[in-house]
């Protein structure tokens, strides 16, 4: 039996810009997904994904033979499988290519709609396990930054920014002293990330100016010192990232009467928030109908 494990993800800056060479800081998570797979002595895969409870979400029995058919169309989780695995056969002619296969067994260790990286982790599940450059198969498939598979492979947080469509990851100590005051908190809304980089691309106009002042925030943010200053940078990421996309901020959106700060974490209008907070705010954001808030020390690897 072989086994493989991904960190899930949160990009604290950068969100969209990143996709245009912004220099960005993102965190893996405690949370994330494992797969294991045991050899069987027939050419078929017998698939099983099970949630956070230890419930089963998707299962599904597959002929090795119909994984090298692309003409699935993707439009449920049974062909949008069949199309991740053939493109790993894309990039290793010579994964499942025997008269054997595999019982596979995917595991979560958070709720799939809370955004962490239910596809991330499974791409660099399957990249491990069919020796691939997991990069190249996010391209393949869901596209994006690629900036999830990097949190997926990474145990510290990272900065991590596209030079001509390289990624460049880079490990950085982001422990600031203030993180108690730091919290997480999911908006009860599984938000689309191609439908989010479809928006801002339609959308983001000249943004050469607003790259260089995203990447600046970042390095400020990743070295902060206290959380007067943090909470600055913040507000001041929203504003750009809010003019760029044409899209009011979450606090001003949802929590005008919040007394911290708040900062949008990913594709805007769903998925987790930051919250900063002198105090606990999780009976605020439980009165606002939000009833998971983690605190950075329980969500930050």
């Amino acid at each position: 039996m072989k086994r493989f494990n991904s960190h899930g993800k949160l990009l604290l800056t950068g969100e969209y810009v990143v996709l245009d060479g912004a220099l960005s800081l993102a965190i893996p998570t405690k949370f994330g997904q494992s797969l294991t797979a045991t050899p069987i002595n027939e050419p078929k895969l017998i698939w099983k994904s099970y949630d956070e409870e230890g419930q089963i979400w998707f299962e599904n029995t597959f002929l090795v033979d119909e994984i090298t058919d692309s003409k699935h169309p993707v439009n449920d989780i049974n062909s949008r499988l069949i199309q991740i695995l053939n493109a790993v056969k894309q990039l290793n002619p010579n994964f499942l290519n025997s008269d054997n296969g595999y019982k596979v067994i995917t595991t979560l260790d958070f709720p799939k709609n809370w955004g962490l990286g239910t596809s991330s982790t499974l791409i660099n599940n399957l990249a491990q396990w069919a020796q691939v450059d997991a990069y190249k198969l996010l391209e393949l498939t869901f596209g994006g930054s690629g900036y999830d598979i990097a949190c997926a492979q990474n145990n510290n947080p990272i900065s991590y920014q596209l030079n001509q469509g390289t990624p460049v990851v880079k490990q950085i100590n982001f422990n600031p002293a203030f993180k108690e005051h730091l919290y997480f908190v999911y908006l009860n809304k599984k938000q689309n990330s191609r439908d989010g980089i479809a928006h801002y691309k339609a959308n983001k106009g000249n943004i050469v100016s607003y790259i260089s002042e995203i990447s600046h925030i970042t390095t400020e943010m990743s070295s902060s010192t206290n959380l007067h200053d943090f909470e600055k940078l913040i507000n001041l990421h929203e504003t750009i990232i809010s003019k760029i996309t044409k899209q009011i901020p979450v606090k001003s959106l949802l929590f005008q009467d919040f007394a911290g700060q708040i900062k949008s974490l990913g594709a805007w209008g769903g998925d987790f928030i930051l919250a900063t907070s002198k105090n606990n705010p999780t009976s605020y954001f439980k009165n606002k109908g939000h009833d998971t808030v983690i605190s950075f020390k329980d969500m930050i690897l």
